[in-house]
C-alpha cells in the first residue's frame, strides 16, 4: 500500500510550483494542495478549513488594526491564530458529535498558510488558485493509486 500524504505532498509541492511560474497564483502555501487533495471527498473538513482560514484573516488583520504587525511577526500571527481558531473549530465539532472525530479541520497549520496567501493575493485568487490546484493534485493521485485513495 502506498503511503499517500508524503505523496500528495510530493505532485502538491510540484503543482504548486507549476501554478505559481504559469499564472502568477500561489495555492495557498507549497504543501496545501496536497493536504485539500486528499481531503477532497471530505467537503465539510474542506469548508471548516476554508472557514477556519477566512477566520484567521479576519482576526489577525483585526489586530493589525491596533497593533503593528508585518513581515516574519504577521505571518507567525496567521499561523498562530489558524492553529487556535482550527483548534477551537476542532473542540466545538467533537463537542457537538459526542466526541466522534466526524469533521475536522485539516492540520493544524493549514488554515494559518491559507489565510497568509489570502491577505498576499486575495480571497478570490487564493481559494481558486488552491481549489484548482488540489483538483489536479487529487487527478493525479486517482491515475497514480486508483482505488487505494478511496476511504
Amino acid at each position: 500500500m502506498t503511503e499517500l500524504l508524503p505523496l500528495s505532498i510530493g505532485i502538491g509541492l510540484t503543482v504548486s510550483l507549476l501554478f505559481t511560474e504559469l499564472f502568477g497564483l500561489a495555492a495557498g502555501g507549497m504543501v496545501v494542495p496536497g493536504y485539500i487533495a486528499l481531503h477532497l471527498g471530505r467537503p465539510v473538513d474542506v469548508a471548516l478549513t476554508l472557514t477556519a482560514a477566512l477566520l484567521t484573516y479576519i482576526i489577525v488583520h483585526a489586530i493589525s488594526s491596533v497593533v503593528i504587525i508585518y513581515g516574519r511577526r504577521r505571518t507567525v500571527a496567521m499561523i498562530l491564530v489558524g492553529y487556535l481558531v482550527g483548534s477551537f473549530a476542532r473542540w466545538i465539532t467533537e463537542g457537538a458529535t459526542g466526541g466522534v472525530d466526524e469533521y475536522a479541520v485539516i492540520g493544524f497549520v493549514i488554515p494559518g498558510l491559507i489565510a497568509i496567501w489570502i491577505d498576499r493575493q486575495g480571497l478570490v485568487e487564493t481559494l481558486c488558485g488552491l481549489l484548482t490546484a488540489s483538483a489536479v493534485v487529487r487527478l493525479i493521485l486517482v491515475f497514480a493509486v486508483g482505488s487505494e485513495l478511496q476511504p
